[in-house]
């Protein structure tokens, strides 16, 4: 009777063990990205997969925050143009993000679950922009971060190591262009609206 009472009294505290430590704030440690990079270069490191999965890393975070910023961008945009956009950014994002994870897998590299503290500052940062400064935050935004995903696309379409993660980026460039020149053209009418 003795021995089930201390296993009883054992399960109870650690349960109030783990339902304290679940409660506990967010610290750096629990960056989602950081501890995929950190997975990835205790697996890759020094083998020709450790470029080609940071480049994965990366993808995957940067198509998470388009779709994130996709549907914030549906709920708080007032111009039909930018809520056309988002929805594009939605739709192409996510099939891209099926078809990252799914390459990933079949190379054990890990992909972060969420977006990493400085790509959740972004998003919050838009999160807290009135209506009427949203449309032309936001697309801003999109100019500038379709530029820096052409050059990381671009330079793993070349300098790849693995054919199918460099094939993979390479057939997204043309569909990043596009998304760069639609953010492009939203941004002049946005500009002028507001101006």
């Amino acid at each position: 009777m003795k021995t089930k009472q201390n296993i009883l009294w054992s399960m109870m505290a650690l349960v109030i063990l783990f339902s304290v430590a679940a409660c506990q704030p967010k610290n750096s440690d629990s960056d989602s990205k950081e501890i995929a990079e950190d997975q990835n270069e205790g697996k890759f490191k020094n083998t020709s997969l450790e470029n080609d999965s940071e480049f994965a890393v990366e993808a995957a975070e940067g198509s998470m925050l388009e779709v994130q910023l996709g549907r914030l961008a549906m709920e708080k945009g007032t111009s039909d143009l930018v809520k056309q956009f988002a929805q594009q950014m939605i739709t192409d994002h996510s099939k891209a993000s099926e078809e990252l994870m799914a390459l990933a897998g079949s190379k054990n590299i890990t992909l972060p679950t969420s977006l990493s503290d400085k790509k959740q500052k972004k998003y919050d940062d838009l999160v807290e922009k009135s209506k009427e400064d949203f449309d032309e935050s936001y697309i801003e935004f999109m100019v500038k971060d379709h530029k820096d995903d052409i050059d990381k696309f671009k330079k793993e379409a070349e300098n790849g190591k693995d054919g199918q993660l460099k094939s993979w980026a390479a057939g997204k460039i043309s569909t990043l262009e596009h998304h760069l020149q639609m953010a492009k053209d939203a941004e002049d009418v946005v500009k002028k609206k507001n101006n």
